[in-house]
Formats: structure tokens, C-alpha cells, sequence
């Protein structure tokens, strides 16, 4: 294996931590309504003897800023999708009309809004954790190539460099993902 193609793993590998840090914000709630923040729920639906995703058996929308309205593909499944959605314990209240639910999104307290601050702060350190793992086996795999004169000493330290480069550049981005959703959670 070459150094380039070494970098180019072990970038992929921290992008991977980027994007898993991008789902997991999404489930972080900040008043605004999502379809993320109920789409992965598992329904038990009676009538099919089954439990599916919720995203399976409705289509989920946000037809205004603070409401999440779930349209279920067969209206027989209403009640079961209603029971999940209370029952995972989100704090919604969903409102049946017989055909869609619609989920008011309470806006978080103040107190609330620094637990979820305090939680996307430590998704984001594990984010962080997740990189520098990937850092240090970039530096492994210098030091073996290196062993196995694959590399240089001078190239080695280039490789070391540059997979130094990459770490900075994407603890920087998950810093930065972090300062804007905690400006979306605390933001009134």
C-alpha cells in the first residue's frame, strides 16, 4: 500500500466521523420540528403483526416551523404510530384527525436547551475521539511502512505531516458543526 492511497483511507475514515456527527445532530432536537426526530421510531403495528420503522409505513413532513406531520400509508395504522410516538418518550403529544397525525414541537426551557447543548458537545468530543483514533493508526502505518522501507525517514515525516494536516482540518469541522448547533439549540 502507498502513502497516497494510505491518505486518501485514512481522510475517508474521518469524513465517516464527520457525516456519523451530522446524524447524530439531526437527533438533537433544538424546537424546530424534523422529520428526523421521529422517523427511525419502531412502530408495532398490530395489524400486520409487525413492527416496522415509521418511515416504512408513513410519510413524515414538516409543514410548518413547529409541527411534524405524519401521514400513514394505511390509516388502520394510526393508532399504532400514535402509541410509538408516545411511548418514546419525546416529550410530543400527537393530534389524530383520523387520517394524519400532526406532532406539535414544544419549545425547549432554558434548562433544556443547555442539556441538549451539554449532549451535542459530548457527541461532538466523541466525534473528536473517533478522529484521533484514526490519526494515530495514520502514524502506525507510517512508522510500518517506514519499518518495511516502503518509506523514506523524510517520507515518513511527510506522512505524518499530512495525516496531521487532516486531523486538524477535521477536528476544525466538527468544532465548527458544534458552535453552529449550539447556536441553533440556545437561540430563542
Amino acid at each position: 500500500m502507498d502513502s497516497q492511497s494510505s491518505l486518501k483511507n485514512i481522510e475517508q475514515d474521518m469524513a465517516k466521523a464527520i457525516e456519523q456527527l451530522q446524524r447524530d445532530f439531526t437527533g438533537i432536537r433544538s424546537g424546530k420540528a424534523s422529520p428526523s426526530l421521529v422517523d427511525g421510531l419502531s412502530v408495532n403495528v398490530t395489524s400486520y403483526g409487525s413492527i416496522m420503522k415509521l418511515k416504512e409505513i408513513a410519510v413524515v413532513t414538516t409543514p410548518e416551523a413547529r409541527t411534524i406531520m405524519v401521514s400513514p400509508f394505511d390509516p388502520s395504522t394510526i393508532e399504532d404510530i400514535d402509541k410509538a410516538i408516545r411511548e418514546a418518550n419525546l416529550g410530543f403529544n400527537p393530534v389524530s384527525d383520523g387520517k394524519v397525525l400532526r406532532i406539535p414541537i414544544p419549545e425547549p426551557t432554558e434548562e433544556r436547551r443547555k442539556e441538549l447543548a451539554k449532549t451535542a458537545k459530548t457527541v461532538t468530543e466523541d466525534t473528536k475521539v473517533r478522529i484521533r483514533a484514526c490519526r494515530k493508526d495514520g502514524m502506525d502505518l507510517g512508522k510500518k511502512m517506514k519499518a518495511d522501507n516502503i518509506l523514506t525517514e523524510d517520507a515518513q515525516k511527510d506522512f505524518e505531516s499530512s495525516v496531521q494536516e487532516l486531523t486538524d482540518k477535521f477536528v476544525k469541522q466538527a468544532d465548527d458543526s458544534f458552535t453552529a448547533k449550539e447556536k441553533e439549540i440556545l437561540t430563542v
